[in-house]
């Protein structure tokens, strides 16, 4: 996950693959009330068959690569997962029939830049028997991109530069330099200008509690030069607090030896569909990605979407779901593939209809921390942060009214998730809008999304998210909700429409209540009026629109438009009453 991380679209050919043939699945098609699961309650049904062996078996095999887009590692998981569709009956596009019901796809791009992937690495300090860091335990110390260094690595003396702003007057020629920030940061004037041997860096954020996860290195990146052929290690709390002392007492030499490979490729993204019985152009849409190098991050979103992918297969062979609309599963790069996917057809991308995030959805929070969060698309909690609202420790920008996404899928999924979660004891929160997966390319298209996801994560992004720190009943809890909420989405009509009308009815009557209530905290520190009317509006405002949005599940509107004023006007009342009570 690259939480506030700009993520740039490259925009290339698209190529098509090839692979080996398997037999057609005949899929009885099965229209009684028994078999066609309908707008049922999916829940029983599901939570049979989601047992979480395969998502952690997945999440198990993916985490064993550091994972970069093109790169080995990424390859691999894409054909595993692609081999483990075959296995579950879907067919290769290239080699579908009209009437066949599952199918996947390759897609295959060449990269403009050459992938990366780490080999080996070792941080020596002179006289000390043993490296300061070794790659074999610490699979981040190289940044992604870097070169690899001579055989015999290199020595040179360790300068230390404690204020970034005066490295551009410092002779580092030919010395390691070694600062407390990322080292992209610091990569051209250190090593392109500065022509420095190489860069040692540190910079841990706090929620990762450095000094209790001593070994913990976050992953780290410098720009790809070729003229340069730079390199930089992160390092740990403890390597860099050693290495500090050290220079506090002497002069400190290191060698520092790197094997990194270097290689054109080819980016691939794996797209599987289920394609629906009566709307079929009409899709939700559930994005996995599979680049960084963690276990939770985000082997477990690659595994879960696969479970996910494998079961409703098996019912759809069995006759005993038939969707009426298509679902798709997509496993790529980052925000990239998703938005890519949007993008490049606009027929389809008007026709989906939502998309979510998997992402980071299987840790074992005893240990990592944190809970299972949905961050639901911008609603005025997103403005106005408070009462149970919170952001998490990536935080989130301020929006405006004029960016607010009203639509019923937030509170359509924490129902079912909440439901899961009084089931299975399992925590579920929320938290308002930051952005940074792949949700934000259906936001910016206008297409319903939220994100699946856990934080707090103490070993978020670091070489310690291995797969100690994943839940199988987490992965389990994850896919049990996440399918239920596919499936009710999948069918549904005008009595699903009905249902979450008067859902969200209760929703906002709840909301406008916690909101009168902060008002009356806020008024009482001295806030303005105005300011707490203004926030009562814009709540009632969101959830009319959001009873509206239920309108894309039916046909006919006429079957429900009765349904959605009264929601309305018993949601204006109440606002015009918390009001009220404010002016007291």
């Amino acid at each position: 996950m690259y939480k506030k991380i700009a993520s740039v679209l490259i925009l290339v050919a698209l190529v098509s693959c090839k692979t080996k043939s398997i037999t057609t699945t005949v899929i009885p098609t099965q229209n009684t009330e028994e078999n066609n699961l309908g707008d049922t309650d999916y829940t029983q049904i599901i939570t049979k068959e989601f047992t979480g062996d395969l998502a952690y078996s997945t999440t198990a095999f993916v985490e064993k690569y550091w994972r970069v887009v093109g790169n080995t590692g990424f390859n691999k998981s894409i054909h595993y997962v692609a081999a483990e569709l075959e296995k579950a009956g879907y067919v290769l596009q290239e080699k579908a029939t009209e009437n066949t019901i599952l199918t996947y796809r390759i897609e295959k791009r060449p990269l403009k830049q050459p992938t990366w992937e780490s080999v080996d690495a070792s941080l020596t300090i002179k006289g000390d028997n043993l490296p300061l860091l070794q790659n074999s335990t610490n699979s981040n110390m190289i940044a992604l991109n870097s070169y690899s260094t001579p055989e015999n690595g290199v020595t040179a003396e360790v300068i230390y530069i404690d204020d970034i702003s005066k490295l551009k007057d410092t002779d580092v020629k030919g010395k390691i330099v070694f600062v407390e920030t990322s080292p992209a940061r610091v990569f051209n004037t250190a090593i392109v200008k500065g022509g420095a041997a190489g860069i040692l860096s540190y910079n841990n954020p706090s929620y990762l509690q450095p000094e209790k996860n001593t070994t913990s290195i976050q992953f780290r990146s410098i720009p790809l030069n070729e003229e340069a052929k730079g390199w930089a290690i992160a390092l740990s709390y403890a390597a860099k607090e050693k290495l500090k002392k050290r220079l506090q007492k002497e002069k400190v030499i290191v060698t520092a030896n790197i094997k990194t490979n270097i290689y054109p490729s080819t980016e691939l993204t794996l797209v599987a569909d289920i394609k629906g019985a009566v709307n079929p152009e009409q899709r939700l849409v559930y994005s996995a990605h599979v680049q960084e190098p963690g276990a939770n991050d985000n082997a477990t979103g690659v595994g879960v979407a696969l479970e996910m992918a494998t079961i409703t297969a098996k019912l759809i062979k069995e006759g005993k779901l038939n969707p009426k609309r298509t679902l798709t599963f997509l496993w790529g790069d980052e925000i990239v593939s998703t938005r890519r996917y949007v993008q490049e057809d606009k027929i389809r991308a008007k026709n989906i209809k939502w998309g979510i995030s998997l992402d980071m959805v299987g840790e074992n929070t005893a240990i990592t921390g944190g809970s299972f969060l949905i961050e639901k698309m911008p609603d005025p909690s997103a403005i106005w942060t408070r009462g149970n609202d919170k952001h998490t420790e990536w935080g989130g920008s301020v929006l405006s009214l004029e960016q607010m996404k009203p639509h019923y899928l937030n509170d359509f999924v924490l129902k079912i998730f909440k439901e899961q979660g009084k089931r299975a004891n399992w925590e579920v929160n929320t938290n308002p809008y930051e952005g940074g997966s792949d949700h934000t390319p259906f936001l910016a298209a206008d297409i319903p999304g939220v994100l699946f996801w856990h934080f707090t994560d103490q070993f978020y992004h670091t070489d310690n998210d291995r797969l100690d720190k994943v839940s199988k009943n987490t992965l389990k809890n994850v896919g049990t909700a996440a399918l239920t909420s596919a499936y009710k989405l999948l069918n549904a009509d005008e009595e699903t429409a009905k249902i979450i009308i008067l859902d969200i009815e209760k929703a906002a009557i709840s909301r406008l209540q916690e909101e009168l209530k902060q008002g009356k905290i806020a008024l009482a520190n001295g806030d303005k009026l105005e300011t707490q009317i203004e926030i009562i509006n814009a709540w009632q405002n969101w959830y009319a629109k959001a009873v509206s949005s239920t309108l894309d599940m039916v046909i006919n509107a006429s079957t429900i438009n009765a349904t959605i004023s009264k929601a309305q006007a018993t949601i204006k009342q109440t606002a015009e009453q918390c009001i009220a009570e404010l002016k007291k």
